[in-house]
């Protein structure tokens, strides 16, 4: 039998996966493999919210949010299919005199970093989203050319851009394993092969900490429970186009769906792990919140519910380097690559910058000097932190 030989094997064919390997095969890869244990996209990138946004608490990650909303805007004329993104605008709100003071210094940051982002008073906040109350806020940041995208058109995009660029995909095809020779990687091992290559990208998602571990590499990657509410239609969301909100300090968000409201939310004192259902007193708890924001939401039946495990780290930025055995060696020609819950809104960049690692083992799209593995201490810790986050537990599950 014949040897099998890729020049780029991927792990996971969720959002990060599935564009990395697009663009690695624009790139010039001749053969990309992914592998993927369930089906293309079975997982949270089907699942999610769907908001994308360039309001990024540093500056690398506003210049990921950007590239990604970019790319999001020129996917019809380069693939000839799209996401869906619409472009609604996001007001990231203030409540307390704490968030106007923070949410300034960030606006000002962003500001610097090239995005075109201001300040709005509790009046300009109603006026642009005129379904908030006029009071319980204090403004907050906007941006008028964030969005959102339809999660599952997004996985049919990377999908037939897959496709059109002839990625081998091989859904229910678990990852066993590397072959290592003097320290880089030579194959990668399947339930039913060896693929003989010397580049390869580690994506998962939640599952990234368990693909870890199967190659001694210990990858501070939790899952947790997130759950998104769409809402029954009312007047008030039947219109073309109203802000995006999020109150960062109760970390709940909402958007326009199907003339009703989508809002999502995730809760930081629960246990991480993967989510079985949906956990009502919380959600009720937090619908009460949206409902003095939102007074429209008051009283309005529940369309759907769903539940989905994200995965998060512990900074909340996204991880994107080589692979770095518990020993402390470099595992050559392994990459890492997790959006860490954010693959609507960074997957797209992040996806591109993990390409660029695994076949030249440099990026131009972003610094990723603060993303590697390496930030994290024995006990997973980062000396970052994300502003603008969901509030995930702060540590990953074991």
């Amino acid at each position: 039998m014949a040897r099998e030989i890729a020049d780029l094997v991927v792990v996971g064919a969720g959002t990060v996966g599935g564009w990395a390997s697009y663009f690695a095969r624009r790139s010039g890869a001749k053969k990309v493999v992914v592998l993927e244990r369930d089906l293309i996209g079975q997982g949270a990138s089907s699942r999610a919210a769907g908001v994308v946004r360039a309001q990024g608490g540093t500056p690398a990650t506003v210049k990921l949010g950007q590239w990604s909303v970019d790319f999001y805007n020129r996917q019809r004329d380069e693939l000839g299919t799209d996401s869906g993104f619409r472009e609604l605008g996001y007001i990231i709100l203030a409540v307390t005199r704490r968030d106007v003071g923070e949410g300034l210094a960030r606006v000002a940051m962003q500001r610097e970093a090239g995005l075109d982002v201001r300040w709005v008073d509790a009046g300009e906040a109603v006026r642009l989203n005129p379904s908030l109350a006029e009071t319980g806020h204090r403004g907050g940041s906007y941006v008028a050319t964030d969005g959102c995208i339809d999660p599952q058109r997004n996985v049919r995009a990377y999908s037939l851009a897959m496709q059109r660029t002839n990625v081998d995909l091989r859904e229910r095809t678990s990852f066993l394993g590397l072959r290592l020779s003097g320290g880089r990687v030579t194959g990668v091992r399947t339930p039913d092969s060896v693929i003989a290559t010397e580049r390869v990208l580690l994506t998962g998602g939640p599952t990234l900490r368990a693909v870890g571990k199967l190659i001694g590499v210990r990858i501070p990657v939790g899952g947790a429970r997130h759950q998104v509410v769409v809402t029954e239609p009312h007047e008030a969301f039947q219109v073309e186009r109203l802000p995006m909100v999020f109150d960062i300090g109760a970390g709940v968000y909402w958007r326009l769906e199907e003339d009703g409201l989508l809002w999502g939310m995730s809760n930081p004192q629960e246990t991480p792990g993967p989510s079985r259902e949906i956990d009502w007193p919380y959600l009720r708890k937090m619908e009460r919140r949206l409902n003095r924001l939102v007074p429209a939401t008051k009283g309005l039946g529940i369309r759907k519910a769903w539940a989905a495990t994200i995965e998060y780290t512990p900074d909340h930025f996204p991880i994107l380097g080589p692979a770095i055995a518990t020993d402390g060696t470099e595992l050559r020609g392994t990459t890492i690559a997790s959006a860490c819950g954010h693959g609507m809104m960074w997957g797209p960049a992040v996806a591109k910058a993990a390409a660029d690692l695994a076949l030249k083992g440099r990026t131009d799209l972003v610094d990723v000097g603060d993303f590697g593995l390496g930030r994290f201490d024995e006990q997973g810790r980062s000396p970052f932190i994300d502003p603008i986050a969901l509030p995930f537990p702060v540590s990953p599950d074991d």
